[in-house]
């Protein structure tokens, strides 16, 4: 996998509601745990643009409820800082469901998508309509 060339600041946490950007049949997530982070006593694990995280989804279809599945996160409300010097923020927090393969579930993104995910997952990249 390709490392982040920025430094993106965490705007999201174990707990947070986010909204699924794909069709997959999800619209309402929680993260409940971040992949490849070490716990720390009293501390809950903070996430940004380009970690993957496992959620439970909240709200959906039935087939789609209460499954935990895992999520790329592709949008963040808190800005964070580009190698350039530009500062980045979206409107909204939104996750992309993908597979253990790191392939997106569904076959359309609502939204644009950061730099940042394209660089590391371009098949995500692929099917959104705008990579900003």
């Amino acid at each position: 996998m390709k490392g982040l060339g920025s430094s993106v600041s965490k705007g999201l946490q174990v707990g947070s509601k986010i909204v699924c950007n794909d069709n997959s049949g999800a619209k309402i997530v929680q993260i409940i745990g971040v992949k490849g982070t070490k716990a720390k006593k009293a501390m809950y694990p903070k996430v940004g643009v380009g970690d993957v995280v496992i959620v439970s989804v909240k709200k959906g279809n039935q087939a789609m409820r209460k499954k935990v599945l895992k999520a790329l996160v592709v949008r963040q409300k808190m800005p964070f800082r580009r190698p350039n010097g530009m500062r980045l923020m979206f409107e909204d927090n939104a996750v992309v469901i993908i597979d253990d393969a790191g392939l997106p579930t569904g076959t359309e993104i609502k939204g644009a998508v950061a730099r940042e995910v394209a660089d590391r997952y371009p098949k995500v990249a692929a099917i959104a309509p705008a990579v900003v």
